[in-house]
């Protein structure tokens, strides 16, 4: 499914227009950006061209002048393909290639072809399978009736079906299939969700740009000793490990994938079911590389997306990571966003202070409750211990008073007990039913907290 050649690195040319809104500095970050990611995909870069427009020419992207220039550069550097920094429309695409004699693709198409080497599990690949497919549909090209079948029968006179409807047949009956895997995948995640909700454990995703240090970040505050490496993308398949809280509290801590600028809206829609644990977390650390050659853009990007996945309502903390590489640039970061904190997840530094952050973060929602809890329901003790903080019990004649920090699921679940509003049916102690429940308050049953790609976490029960 790759869209680079990668049986040798392809000697490419980056292409940028500046056009209102976008300044030449924008434009040369963002070609700065896209030789980056063109390196991930296994190639390299040549030459660069960047032209002032008032915008786009709808045929050529550039105007054809330009394009004839663009022709004659590829020639001289002996180019494979040339790439453009903005989304290209099949029309243009087709004919730049005419133009340029050459491959041209776009900076979505590089994109998807990182993705497609790196995903690794069996969503993942479906997913990226998915988004390139939407992608190539509306490009196919047709071969003319060269390539037309006879169809045998009556009423079928002349050239029969065209080889191009029937590729656009097989890819529209392949992407059905996909989306039915990733609604079954889909429904295997939300079961293990569901099992995590009733263990009250607090989620916490490290969301950022891609290359910010997630990964590094999650090793060090987790032990969880995922492979790190310094390039983009490498992290496609969310994974989950407990994270203990300096207030004895244990959270789930997911690492996500990276956004960038521009991110394909295929990818978007196609990984939406994976980016769902962003959107149901109860604590956003968006993690800053703050050594990023511009890290107030890249959280812009991040906030982009995260509006598009339905989670910019989640409480979000500011985390600048690689303060080990530009302290001063870090402090002044901090400085800019109040509340916010620095670290390095390579050194391990300020991971200490990032840790007590989350903890406080969390426990911003909760409220304190009293409870009356029946001497004989022991069950319900235990579960309040493990739900939140017990801040003070004392007997209160036939019950057990309970005041308790408690966040919002908590306090629903806890609600039978709340003194002054007690049910008579949660009087006396009731055997566990067969779904692990003691009444209406579920008591969490021992399991293992898995990956998001489905397998088991080195951390152990519940």
């Amino acid at each position: 499914m790759s869209l680079i050649e990668r049986s040798f690195r392809e000697r490419i040319v980056l292409v940028g227009v500046v056009a209102w809104p976008r300044g030449i500095d924008e434009v040369e970050a963002s070609l700065d950006e896209l030789a980056l990611l063109i390196d991930t995909a296994g190639a390299d870069e040549v030459a660069r061209v960047v032209q002032s427009r008032d915008a786009p020419d709808p045929a050529t992207y550039l105007g054809r002048g330009k394009a004839e220039e663009l022709h004659r550069l590829c020639e001289q550097v002996d180019a494979d393909t040339v790439v453009f920094d903005e989304e290209l429309s099949p029309a243009q695409q087709r004919n730049l290639e005419k133009l340029l004699g050459r491959t041209a693709i776009d900076r979505t198409a590089v994109i998807l072809d990182i993705f497609a080497q790196n995903a690794r599990t069996e969503e993942g690949r479906a997913q990226v399978e998915l988004a390139l497919l939407r992608y190539r549909l509306p490009r196919l090209r047709g071969r003319g009736t060269s390539l037309s079948q006879q169809a045998g029968g009556i009423g079928t006179r002349g050239p029969g079906e065209t080889q191009l409807e029937v590729d656009r047949r097989r890819i529209t009956r392949k992407i059905g299939k996909l989306e039915v895997e990733l609604r079954s995948l889909e429904a295997t995640r939300q079961t293990q969700r569901r099992s995590r909700r009733r263990g009250s454990l607090r989620s916490v995703s490290l969301v950022g740009y891609t290359n910010a240090g997630k990964s590094t970040l999650l090793n060090a505050l987790t032990d969880a000793d995922v492979i790190v490496e310094n390039r983009l993308f490498a992290t496609l398949d969310p994974r989950t490990r407990r994270l203990e809280l300096p207030g004895g509290e244990t959270a789930l801590c997911s690492d996500t994938v990276g956004f960038v600028r521009k991110l394909p809206h295929q990818l978007v829609e196609s990984f939406h079911a994976t980016l769902e644990v962003v959107a149901d977390s109860d604590l956003l650390v968006h993690v800053v590389d703050a050594s990023g050659r511009d890290p107030e853009g890249a959280m812009e990007a991040v906030h982009t997306v995260l509006a598009e996945i339905g989670a910019n309502e989640v409480p979000e903390l500011y985390c600048f990571n690689k303060a080990d590489l530009a302290p001063e640039a870090a402090a002044r970061l901090v400085e800019r966003h109040p509340g916010s904190l620095a670290c390095s997840g390579r050194t391990g530094e300020g991971t200490d202070h990032l840790l007590a952050a989350i903890a406080e973060a969390l426990r911003a929602s909760d409220q304190t409750v009293e409870l009356a809890v029946p001497y004989d329901r022991g069950d319900v003790l235990a579960a309040l211990h493990r739900s939140g903080e017990v801040i003070e019990q004392r007997d209160a004649g036939g019950s057990l008073l309970v005041r308790a920090r408690l966040d919002a699921p908590s306090r629903a679940r806890f609600a039978p007990f709340t003194n002054g509003r007690r049910n008579d049916r949660f009087g006396s102690a009731s055997p566990p039913s067969e779904n692990g429940t003691v009444d209406d308050v579920k008591v969490p049953s021992p399991g293992k907290v898995g990956d998001e790609d489905g397998g088991a976490e080195d951390g152990g029960a519940f």
